[in-house]
């Protein structure tokens, strides 16, 4: 049998864990005061991934820790999000009004339209959960798409890593 404080323990550190590993991505992009090299593709994929999550927690609960995994993980890319847009690149889409994406979607030059923006669609899929939330498959939906979603974060970095377009190799040593 367990003890409970390790089960305890089991518990916060997957609830605090993922969302630390963006602590050090964080520091780094104040320390340099630039944001060149991380997509801020890859909080739009988080926020939006974690968002559904807690919907689909509400029709079919899963562990408590993992739900605030998902809560923390949210915070942690708003913060990232804000620290991102404070130190962007000179010359970047937004900066440059040359976003080639519709809308310039999640290329807005203000914090507040993102804001916005997951305000938006938080409404919606509130709308969404008390119209279908009795129905298991609506659940299901949820915590697929859920899932899809994370699945895609890599694509953003491998998009925007110049390494991975010129063919270097970012980890030789020479």
């Amino acid at each position: 049998m367990i003890p409970a404080w390790i089960s305890t323990a089991a518990s916060v550190g997957m609830a605090v864990g993922p969302p630390l590993v963006y602590a050090d991505q964080a520091y780094s992009i104040v320390r340099k005061e630039d944001s060149t090299g991380f997509s801020r593709d890859v909080c739009a994929i988080l926020l939006l991934a974690n968002i559904t999550r807690c919907f689909f927690w509400l029709g079919n609960r899963f562990e408590f820790a993992l739900l605030f995994q998902s809560l923390f993980m949210i915070l942690a890319q708003l913060a990232l999000l804000y620290i991102c847009i404070r130190y962007r690149p000179r010359l970047s889409p937004e900066n440059m009004g040359a976003s080639s994406r519709p809308l310039s979607f999640w290329q807005w030059p203000t914090y507040t339209q993102h804001i916005e923006f997951l305000a938006g669609f938080i409404l919606c899929q509130a709308i969404l959960f008390l119209i279908f939330g009795r129905s298991d498959v609506f659940v299901n939906i949820l915590g697929f798409v859920a899932l899809g979603l994370e699945s895609t974060l890599p694509i953003p970095q491998l998009i925007s890593d110049p390494c991975m377009a010129s063919g270097c190799q970012p980890w030789s040593d020479g």
